[in-house]
């Protein structure tokens, strides 16, 4: 008893269901990250940048006999702590530098009344940013792929506009 069996050869339905299904996820969430202008949000650079605005208003507030600035450039922001300050700057040696922040995708921030994209933050004594903010207290631009405004008080209030 012989009997010839043929085979079909190819893919189930199920198989190629689901191969479509996982290419529409990589789709969705990973492509726009590699083909779009920017693969950083201005949500998430503000976001992180007014932490860490707070973060070194909250060092200056607790550690009055210190000074804190960040700085910013074209491509990065960082935080320097200093071992004296002066009556509204920061002075003598540098006891630590945080780790920079780098600033990719073409993402920038931008101080609203110069345009200018490197600048100093200085924190006085009582945690204000030593900052001449443009009219309605917009101080500074976060640049992605979007552009998003971070507001200062003349109190020193940190806040997302």
């Amino acid at each position: 008893m012989t009997s010839s069996m043929t085979y079909a050869q190819g893919f189930t339905l199920v198989e190629l269901v689901t191969v479509m299904i996982l290419i529409g996820i990589l789709a969705v969430v990973a492509l726009p990250r590699f083909i779009g202008p920017s693969s950083y949000s201005a949500y998430s650079l503000r976001n992180e940048f007014l932490g860490e605005l707070r973060l070194a208003q909250q060092l200056a507030m607790n550690n009055t006999d210190r000074c804190y600035r960040i700085s910013v450039t074209p491509t990065q922001y960082q935080l320097s702590h200093f071992t004296s300050r002066t009556a509204a700057t920061c002075a003598g040696a540098v006891s630590r530098v945080d780790a920079a922040q780098l600033l990719t995708g073409g993402a920038r921030l931008v101080l609203m009344n110069t345009g200018s994209d490197s600048f100093n933050i200085d924190f006085d004594v009582n945690g204000r940013p030593q900052l001449n903010c443009a009219a309605n207290n917009d101080c500074i631009q976060t640049v992605a792929d979007d552009t998003l405004v971070i507001g200062i008080s003349s109190e020193g209030y940190v806040y997302a506009k």
